[in-house]
């Protein structure tokens, strides 16, 4: 659910981008594969799409956060990123292939 800080609640996908400009430096997560494109990878921002159960949103979502690769806001602006049981993978604004990495060893 978006905080009304940022966009209604309720608020469409396509009224997300906008609202993410607006933001400094957001990391935003989603269980929508819609964000989980590459065109929509912008220095502003970092998108998240998690393609796990919901009920591992959490989970997964801190796993990212402390993944070496992703756990500054530095490493994380203008990357489209999906994260899965296996891995990450990512879009990084300006470059055309997508890239990947494992989940660490814990």
């Amino acid at each position: 659910m978006i905080g009304g800080e940022v966009a209604f609640s309720g608020a469409k996908d396509e009224n997300i981008i906008p609202a993410l400009h607006r933001l400094p430096h957001a990391t935003f997560f989603s269980l929508d594969r819609d964000f989980y494109r590459r065109e929509l990878a912008h220095q502003a921002y970092c998108l998240v799409w998690l393609d796990v159960r919901s009920g591992h949103a959490a989970e997964f979502i801190r796993r990212y956060l402390r993944h070496p690769a992703f756990d500054t806001q530095a490493k994380r602006m203008g990357l489209v990123v999906r994260v899965h049981a296996a891995g990450v993978e990512y879009w990084r604004a300006g470059k055309g292939a997508s890239e990947a990495v494992p989940w660490k060893k814990e």
